[in-house]
């Protein structure tokens, strides 16, 4: 793994944000196993209870059942740890175009409540998950930092105005910020299940009960697949990243491009499923296209991503297989 050799103090904890999600859990899953104390904190409002379940009699762990909407919880959460890894966010373009007020509510404001705790707490490193949504409308392929366009959708907006807070932080506070902009993650884990479900956890449920998948738009538009073991070296990389190159954000992926199409038909053969997708409207606020350019998180975080789509892909149809 990328991340097997990275070496914090034996004694070092680690707070980590939506720590019952997808990202969160698997995050919390390596710490532990690499021998670290970590908190997790989450309010299960997308979160799962059945995320943490294996980790609550580690002694390592100790968990925080709070709203990170809540400054007073976000300041406990953050007393007496050195490395923030925030995770927790709604997610989904759909959803948050119909609940933009929500999304200001959580993503910005309890952002904001987080990194501010940090900084009273002197936590050493703030990293947190951005989005490759901050593109917007911008046609350059592959996508490169400092090349945004209009944002289309309040999620994105949300995750641009990370950004910014988190620049002025390392600024003006001295807190150390690192924004990673996360491209499709997949892996163990990912929600299957419900409207705003990501697609390729959907799929594979929907395929594996013999159910006829929808794709909205045409299928030709193109993603940038991130297996989860490549998100979590980013993240431990970040939280070793030196100061001078606080207050920035990286696109994290791997840097290739798969078309939705593509993606379908090769989870239809990897299940030996002959079921024709339905086409659905294109969804109001999606990107077209993504593809990153990992060149900056390579020579400033020493992100060397191990993990190929075709390599995840195949572990993550196994774990839904045992697991659906």
């Amino acid at each position: 793994m990328g991340y097997e050799n990275i070496k914090f103090s034996p004694d070092s904890m680690f707070l980590v944000t939506g720590a019952a999600g997808f990202i969160g859990s698997n995050l919390v899953e390596v710490l532990l196993k690499l021998g670290y104390k970590v908190r997790g904190l989450d309010n299960f409002s997308t979160g799962k209870r059945d995320n943490l379940k294996s980790f609550m009699n580690n002694p390592n762990f100790e968990f925080i059942e709070g709203d990170i909407r809540d400054s007073n919880i976000c300041y406990e959460a953050c007393r007496g740890i050195d490395y923030v890894l925030h995770q927790a966010a709604w997610g989904s373009v759909p959803r948050s175009v119909e609940k933009p007020l929500l999304y200001e509510e959580i993503n910005i404001r309890g952002t904001l409540n987080m990194m501010e705790a940090a900084r009273q707490n002197n936590v050493k490193k703030f990293v947190y998950a951005s989005s490759s949504s901050v593109y917007g409308d911008e046609p350059t392929l592959p996508k490169k930092e400092g090349m945004e366009g209009n944002v289309l959708s309040p999620y994105a907006l949300t995750k641009k105005t990370n950004e910014e807070y988190g620049k002025l932080y390392a600024k003006l506070y001295g807190l150390d910020t690192y924004g990673l902009r996360y491209f499709n993650v997949f892996g163990k884990r990912q929600d299957p299940n419900g409207a705003y479900a990501a697609v390729i956890p959907k799929f594979i449920k929907q395929l594996l009960n013999n159910e006829r998948p929808t794709i909205y738009g045409d299928g030709k538009q193109s993603r940038d697949f991130t297996y989860i073991e490549n998100v979590i070296e980013a993240n431990l990389k970040a939280c070793k990243a030196p100061r001078e190159v606080a207050g920035q954000a990286f696109n994290i992926a791997y840097g290739g491009r798969v078309y939705l199409i593509d993606l379908y038909y090769y989870l239809c053969k990897a299940l030996d499923k002959n079921i024709e997708p339905i086409f659905g409207p294109e969804r109001p606020g999606d990107i077209r296209h993504s593809h990153a350019d990992i060149s900056k998180a390579r020579r400033l975080l020493g992100y060397n991503p191990d993990w190929s789509f075709k390599d995840g892909i195949k572990e993550a149809i196994e774990w839904y297989k045992e697991n659906l």
